[in-house]
């Protein structure tokens, strides 16, 4: 049998006037009065243990109230109350002691008052643009504070309304980086609510991100890690530089921000603002980039700004001393199938004529990638770039390592436009290898030879070298071997035509001259010539016109026939 307690008469009830009285007694005392008020006013047969227990709950949220009504170490926006601005939140005791009766009348407390709502806070938080318009066009002065110090500015980046937000913002300009009376601005409120669309309108509207709240936090204070970076392993600045936030990125800097963390790719902030080509964000990256860094990520900004044509970021990544000669790593290079590896290739490969110049001016070589330079822009048919790159010392003699053939790869790729292999030509190019065959007037063998080994560039890797006659004898390139041998005999001495050269020039009526021209002895006048023309060297044939030779003589020289 449960034991009797009485209690005082003064205990039997808690109204509005007791509270006080109350509100400092520790949870242990407000449990037991709970607990003996609970067992006076249960009814003659009820159990007494169930409103012991509603008791104990009704007494701990009593001290949980008391507690919560200490001032708060800090306000943040998210924990804000949902009732609107200007209205009275109800008596901090109602609903503490359910099932306590009133001493009056027994009914409880008594009834809230209702909730008046701020036409402009209801507007805002539902995003009704219309009405804000209307209340700012009758004369309403929306950049006034209510008792908190907030605006509807503040309530616009709260609620995350980017419409209202704006429409603030346009209509009172001057409030951007007024502070509530925990001296927190609108870009805070939408930083803390997460609010992303708000937080850069307010950037780009000027918004200063340096203002800090009564605890000295700015908006990027969220007790985050500046560095901390995403499953991807991209920061904070990468993702800035990648979408071209330059307000972002150069706050970030300022506050420590580190530009030397990598994405799981291996990028740095630099390399993705040079491959966006985003001007001023490199400009503030490159001060505080490791080129220790870079060089380990196996790929320069300088192959990202040429390979996306931003010009302007090239020529400032080699001003500020980017090693233009940089190649990608081995890893890198196998990205891509032509094993492309240097800046000056990606250059030529897009046919930027201004970038290609720029690189060789700036001391790029280009004779380093696997496939030279000068056959992408024989390819294109672009005299231009093929004049920069021979300018600069490209190998008029190059050949493709991983695809060997007997004679210079520029012939190869130069057959079906004779005026590009005579150009080549006229600068020197060795033709004397074309004539060279291994099977000479003996049978050849079946030819292989498919059309991709010259219309396409070569990417098989078989190790089997190619004769100048198997190229020849493929079928896209067939009609043309009597033009073509005509072009190249212009600059050899006595050769000698193998078996499948002769059969191709006899299939043609029209080609008998050129089988008479390549008989031996040739004219003596084109022999001297040669001979002249080989002690010059291939590296100062372009030059011959300054010699100080007869005008005539130098007319003949260079295969000019006009007298």
């Amino acid at each position: 049998m449960a034991m009797e307690i009485t209690a005082p008469s003064a205990q039997k009830a808690i109204g509005h006037e007791e509270y006080s009285l109350y509100s400092s007694m520790s949870e242990d005392e407000l449990i037991q009065m709970a607990i003996e008020q609970s067992l006076t006013d249960s009814s003659p047969g009820q159990p007494a243990a169930p409103s012991c227990q509603k008791a104990r709950t009704a007494a701990r949220e009593t001290a949980a109230a008391n507690r919560s009504n200490r001032p708060p170490a800090h306000f943040y926006p998210w924990t804000r109350s949902a009732a609107p601005s200007g209205t009275q939140p109800p008596p901090p005791n109602v609903g503490l002691f359910q099932g306590v009766r009133q001493r009056y009348n027994g009914s409880l407390f008594k009834t809230p008052q209702p909730v008046v709502i701020d036409p402009v806070v209801k507007a805002i938080k539902d995003g009704d643009e219309n009405a804000l318009t209307s209340m700012i066009q009758s004369g309403k002065n929306l950049s006034e504070p209510n008792k908190d110090g907030w605006l509807p500015l503040h309530e616009a980046a709260y609620y995350g309304q980017l419409g209202c937000l704006k429409i603030l913002q346009k209509t009172y300009p001057a409030v951007i980086d007024q502070r509530t009376l925990q001296e927190e601005t609108a870009l805070y409120i939408a930083t803390c609510r997460g609010n992303l669309d708000c937080l850069l309108t307010l950037l780009q509207c000027g918004a200063e991100p340096d203002i800090s709240n009564k605890s000295r936090e700015t908006p990027l204070y969220k007790g985050a890690d500046i560095n901390t970076q995403a499953s991807d392993s991209a920061s904070a600045l990468y993702e800035a530089c990648k979408n071209g936030h330059e307000d972002v990125v150069e706050f970030l800097l300022s506050q420590g921000a580190d530009a030397n963390k990598s994405n799981k790719d291996g990028l740095l902030p630099l390399h993705i603002a040079s491959k966006r080509g985003n001007y001023k964000i490199v400009q503030m990256l490159l001060p505080v980039t490791s080129r220790t860094r870079v060089k380990r990520s196996g790929i320069s900004p300088l192959h990202l700004a040429a390979e996306r044509n931003n010009d302007d970021v090239l020529e400032e990544l080699l001003d500020a001393g980017y090693d233009v000669n940089a190649t990608l790593s081995p890893e890198r290079s196998r990205l891509y199938e032509d094993r492309r590896s240097t800046p000056l290739y990606f250059a030529v490969i897009n046919n930027n004529i201004y970038a290609t110049e720029m690189l060789l001016q700036a001391g790029a070589s280009p004779n380093l990638d696997i496939i030279n330079p000068l056959l992408i822009s024989i390819r294109h048919g672009c005299l231009k770039t093929m004049q920069l790159l021979l300018d600069h010392g490209a190998n008029i003699d190059a050949y493709i390592s991983s695809h060997p053939t007997t004679f210079p790869a520029t012939i190869m790729f130069s057959m079906k436009c004779l005026s590009l292999l005579k150009f080549l030509m006229d600068l020197g190019c060795n033709g004397d290898s074309c004539f060279t065959c291994q099977y000479g007037n003996g049978p050849h063998p079946a030819t292989q030879t498919t059309s991709s080994r010259f219309n396409e560039m070569p990417l098989d890797k078989s190790p089997t070298v190619i004769q100048f006659c198997e190229i020849i004898s493929a079928p896209e390139v067939s009609r043309w071997a009597g033009p073509i041998i005509d072009v190249l005999l212009d600059y050899v001495g006595n050769v000698q035509l193998c078996a499948r050269l002769k059969e191709h020039i006899e299939s043609y009526e029209d080609w008998a001259v050129i089988k008479e021209k390549a008989e031996p002895p040739r004219p003596l006048a084109h022999l001297c010539r040669l001979r002249v023309r080989k002690a010059i060297g291939k590296y100062r044939i372009k030059l011959i016109d300054t010699l100080p030779l007869p005008g005539r003589l130098i007319r003949y020289l260079q295969y000019d026939n006009s007298q």
